[in-house]
Order: structure tokens, then sequence, then C-alpha cells
């Protein structure tokens, strides 16, 4: 009797178990889709920049490439879209300043800076989006686990700066893009989850198209604050005198295409992540994934740019970005993924139940 009743409860619960297991299956790939994305997008608009110095051009020649995207798989009805509706440009409209000035401060970080320095600042910003979440959004604040974790990752930046030849020789002026870049991207990082939270869209498609709509007019005044459309010419110019065959370099044409593909990539992998996810939790996504950055960075700079950080420098990057996983959201991180892979390994029971834990 007792084993029919074990059945009867086993096939009850199975149908909630699927649900929880996709539910974790969104999850996971929304975490690997924006963690690819985001690390690929660093590496290539630096790669980029070398050949085609215009930061904001080539950032709006980006959001173009997306919106055409979502246009042309619109027309071919491959895709839902939501409508253009002013009670939605409002917030929309905020959180694409904010996103409009990040993009604007990670590139001309990346292009007076190295990679590594960004990415240090950056790890910097789940100590400030834990209090934004705490403060406006009405989560938990970090336990003393987090905090410790979060000290770590500042002691390490600030480490990092205390070692940086580029901050020894010419001073505060060399991280005044960086900070800029982590209060901003800390801003946006909450209340993009507030919105995502509180506006009514239906699709992906709709955030994407929203901020990328709204995010591409003041790039083109960025180039023009940036006199980058001067220096354009110029180049062109310069390059038609000299008798090359071709006016861009061609590798530049090639990554900006990349470039162009990854951007929209990682507009729709940073909403979808951003919706199963909390704010600091997410933030937390994209610093881990940086570890990767740094590596690959490295061998690039060795290649293309003959250019490398020094031991204490790479020991202070590092010592910035592993304390995150020690923290409570990177062990749930970690955890929820753990769980799914062995679900997905067939080695989960209809019989083991539980309460999911939060990401």
């Amino acid at each position: 009797m007792r084993e029919i009743q074990s059945v009867r409860k086993a096939r009850q619960l199975a149908p909630l178990i699927r649900m929880r297991l996709s539910a974790n299956a969104e999850v996971i790939a929304s975490v690997v889709a924006y963690s690819f994305c985001s690390g690929s997008l660093v590496l290539v608009n630096k790669l980029c920049l070398h050949y085609l110095p215009y930061p904001s051009i080539v950032v709006t020649i980006q959001l173009w490439a997306a919106l055409l995207f979502i246009q042309l798989g619109n027309a071919f009805n491959l895709m839902d879209v939501d409508p253009i509706i002013m009670r939605f440009v409002k917030p929309y409209l905020l959180y694409t300043v904010a996103f409009s000035l990040g993009v604007y401060c990670n590139m001309k970080s990346l292009s007076l800076s190295n990679v590594e320095t960004v990415i240090v600042f950056r790890a910097l910003a789940p100590l400030l989006v834990s209090i934004f979440d705490a403060v406006f959004l009405g989560r938990e604040w970090p336990s003393l686990r987090s905090w410790g974790a979060l000290s770590v990752i500042a002691l390490g930046a600030l480490g990092y700066a205390m070692t940086d030849e580029q901050f020894q020789s010419q001073g505060l002026q060399t991280y005044f893009w960086p900070t800029l870049y982590l209060f901003v991207i800390s801003f946006e990082m909450a209340y993009g989850k507030k919105i995502i939270s509180g506006v009514d869209m239906k699709t992906f498609s709709g955030p994407v198209l929203y901020t990328n709509l709204l995010g591409w007019p003041p790039m083109l005044a960025f180039a023009a604050m940036g006199r980058e459309y001067e220096r354009l010419k110029n180049d062109v110019s310069a390059r038609v005198m000299n008798g090359e065959e071709h006016l861009f370099p061609p590798m530049g044409i090639l990554l900006l295409l990349v470039g162009c593909i990854v951007g929209t990539g990682i507009g729709y992998s940073g909403w979808f992540c951003r919706s199963k996810v909390s704010a600091a939790s997410y933030t937390l996504i994209g610093v881990i994934n940086k570890c990767l950055t740094v590596l690959v960075n490295l061998l690039v700079s060795l290649c293309v740019f003959v250019k490398s950080l020094g031991p204490h420098s790479l020991t202070f990057s590092f010592n910035s970005l592993v304390p995150s996983v020690s923290s409570d959201l990177g062990s749930a991180c970690i955890d929820r993924w753990y769980t799914e892979f062995v679900a997905m390994s067939g080695r989960w029971s209809v019989l083991q139940t539980g309460t999911d834990e939060k990401g």
C-alpha cells in the first residue's frame, strides 16, 4: 500500500519537477549565452578599435545591425516584436541614456586603457549593485559572507591600481573613464531589472528594439563630440592619397561585422538573463565570465598589441574576480548549474524533491 502511494506521489510530482528542470535549463541557457556574448564583445571591440578607432561610430553601426535584424525578422514573420508605445518610451528612455553613456564610457576606457583595467573596475559593480538592489528593489542586504567577498574584490582592485604601470605614470586621469563606467553600469544594472519587471513586454525583441532605437542618436552625438567624423574623413583621405586599395582595413570591416552579430546576441541574451536572475546576480555573472576574457586578451595582447601586464597587476586583477565565486550569489549560481547538469545527465530521480535555490 505504501509503495502504491509512493508511486502515485511520484506521478503527481513529475510534472512539477519537469517544470522546475525547464526553468533551470532556461537560467543556464541565459547565463551561458550572456556570458559568451559579453566576453566575446569586449575582445572583438578591442580588436576592432585597433583598426577602426571610432568608438561611437562602431557602436552605432552595431545598434543599427540589431535593429535591421529585428525588422527583417518581423517582416518575414520569423519573430514577434512588441510595438512602439509611448508609455513604454519614458522608462526605456532613462535606461537608454544610462545604456548609451555606459557603452560610450566602456569604449573610451578600452581605447585609452587595457582590457584588464576595464574588467577590474567592472568587477567592483556587484558591490554597488548589491546596495542598489536592497535600497531600490527591495531585496535583502548581502550576508556577512557576501560582504567579505565583496570587500576582497575592492582590495584586489586597489592592489591592481597600486601596481598598474599606466596609473603610476599618468595618475588618476587614467581611471577617469573606468570609474565613470563603473557608476553608470551599476545604475544601469539595477534600473534594467526594475523595468524588465515593471514594463509589460511580451517578447525579448521589445527591450532590444527600444534600447537600440533610442540608443543610436546619443551615440552619433558622442561621435560628433569626440570629433570622430573628422578623424574618419582624414583617415579615408590619407588612404586615398596613399593609393591604398581599400578605404578601410579589411580586417577592421570583418571585426565590425562580427561585432554586429555578437552585439545583437548580447542584446537578446542580456535581457533574457536579466529576467531570470536578480540585478546583483546578473552583474556578478558578467564579472565571473570575464576571467576567460583576461586569459584570451593576454594572448591577443602578445600577438597584436605586443603589450601585457606585469605579474603583480595580473595577480590583483584575478584577486578582484575570484572572490565573486565565493559570495552567496556566486555559490547559488554554481549550485543551480550543478543541480541542472546532474538532472540532465539522468541521475535525477522523480522521488528526489526539494526547494529550488534562488539565483
